[in-house]
């Protein structure tokens, strides 16, 4: 069977490379010159099937509500124009607002972590089948509180990953510096913390880009610098797509047996152009990458920082700090007044946590801090879409989140495994 892929990024890229080991052919298709240049690019770094908890809680609506009025919070709405495109952000956040109760969040988190199993188990075959290299490190996640409430809810939250099977530990102050001293400088304020011996992190680029050059060795065409002008459809279902090189402007049309959608928040409106609607929207996220200053006092242990909710990890020589959730559309810049606050308070809170271990100057003050933004493909469950869409020979994968990374070795196998007729081995209700 001839399937067309539509996205590079590690959704993308790993269901193509499952569609490979099934004995399919596949056209890898993407608008960015290489795989892995847009969500998957720069991303928290963690495999985190033990922190996966849905955005929709209980609590969720006054927290957001209150969080409205600071630029700094970590899921922040803004709200768009209520008609035309802005329609589905509301639509979305009513759907939201209908899974924050307890009965939807327990669930939601079942189905989340048993994919989140699922594909960490596909990530350590992927990983033993081609030896690829990402600045992996098996030593766990923590998660450090610097407030009494919060930790006292962390129980409650282990014992709901203890009955899905992950066991995520709470452990005191002096117990969680033992796993991980780096953060003893700010000792006086942290309360507690819990870990996860089992999650572990890698930079998710390097993985997705080698993944794809060994698509490629394997057979894969990749399609790179194209955009997908549209579907073609004929008699209620998908016969392929119509491309455009980006070079050249010129088109041209791809016939497929199947085809799979896996665009990431751009997914949503592909599908609609057919008359597919999923509560798919976008949620951007920030990163800042910075160069090590003392390498023997930075952190091994992938952690989350919960009073601000980012994540710190170490990717080799450099460390990565990620976070925060701004559902307000499509917008990708750097520069607006909104996106630098963002941006300041992550390199703040690295030099509060850890200072004088990473280069955390300004440009203007002669660093040179990366800093990067993506599009997190969001549900209002936080569960993906995967599977067979009501068009024929229309499939999707996408929808996964802030956990694209942690669901993305077991998303692409899932797929691949029910593209080749067969049911795969996890609880997980599919499209």
């Amino acid at each position: 069977m001839k399937v067309v892929i539509l996205g590079a990024g590690i959704i993308g890229v790993s269901t193509a490379w499952h569609l490979l080991q099934n004995g399919h052919e596949v056209v890898l298709v993407d608008r960015q010159n290489e795989a892995a240049s847009e969500t998957s690019f720069a991303n928290a770094a963690q495999i985190s099937v033990s922190y996966c908890e849905p955005w929709a809680n209980r609590d969720a609506p006054l927290k957001a509500l209150k969080w409205m009025f600071s630029d700094e919070a970590p899921l922040l709405f803004r709200p768009q124009f209520p008609f035309g495109e802005g329609w589905h952000q509301y639509a979305w956040g009513m759907r939201f607002l209908a899974n924050c109760n307890d009965a939807a969040f327990e669930r939601n988190v079942a189905q989340i972590v048993a994919l989140g199993s699922y594909s960490h188990a596909a990530l350590r075959e992927v990983v033993a089948q081609t030896g690829i290299e990402y600045e992996r490190l098996q030593k766990g996640i923590a998660h450090v509180f610097t407030d009494e409430r919060a930790f006292a809810a962390a129980n409650s939250a282990a014992q709901l990953m203890a009955r899905h099977g992950v066991e995520r530990q709470v452990v005191s102050t002096g117990e969680l510096l033992r796993i991980e001293p780096a953060f003893s400088s700010y000792r006086d304020k942290i309360v507690g913390g819990t870990y996860t011996a089992s999650d572990e992190s890698g930079d998710a680029r390097t993985f997705t880009r080698e993944l794809a050059k060994r698509c490629a060795a394997q057979g894969a065409q990749l399609l790179m610098g194209h955009d997908v002008q549209t579907l073609l459809t004929l008699a209620g279902g998908v016969q392929g797509v119509r491309l455009s090189a980006r070079s050249s402007g010129l088109q041209h049309d791809l016939q497929a047996d199947a085809v799979v959608v896996a665009c990431g928040s751009y997914s949503a409106p592909l599908l609609r152009s057919v008359g597919v609607n999923l509560p798919v929207y976008p949620g951007k996220g920030y990163s800042v990458t910075l160069p090590l200053l003392k390498p023997e006092r930075a952190p091994w242990v992938s952690t989350i920082d919960d009073e601000k909710k980012i994540a710190i990890t170490r990717l080799g020589d450099q460390l990565r700090v990620a976070g925060t959730i701004e559902v307000g559309g499509f917008d990708l810049s750097l520069d607006t007044p909104l996106a630098q606050k963002r941006c300041e308070m992550l390199l703040k809170r690295v030099e509060t946590l850890l200072p004088g271990v990473a280069d955390t100057r300004t440009p203007a003050q002669g660093g040179n801090p990366h800093y990067w933004c993506g599009l997190r493909p969001a549900t209002p469950t936080n569960i993906p879409f995967i599977g067979k869409t009501k068009v024929n020979k229309l499939w999707v994968n996408t929808g996964h989140g802030t956990l694209g990374w942690t669901h993305g070795a077991g998303s692409g196998k899932a797929l691949a495994e029910l593209i080749s007729g067969r049911k795969p081995d996890l609880a997980f209700q599919f499209l």
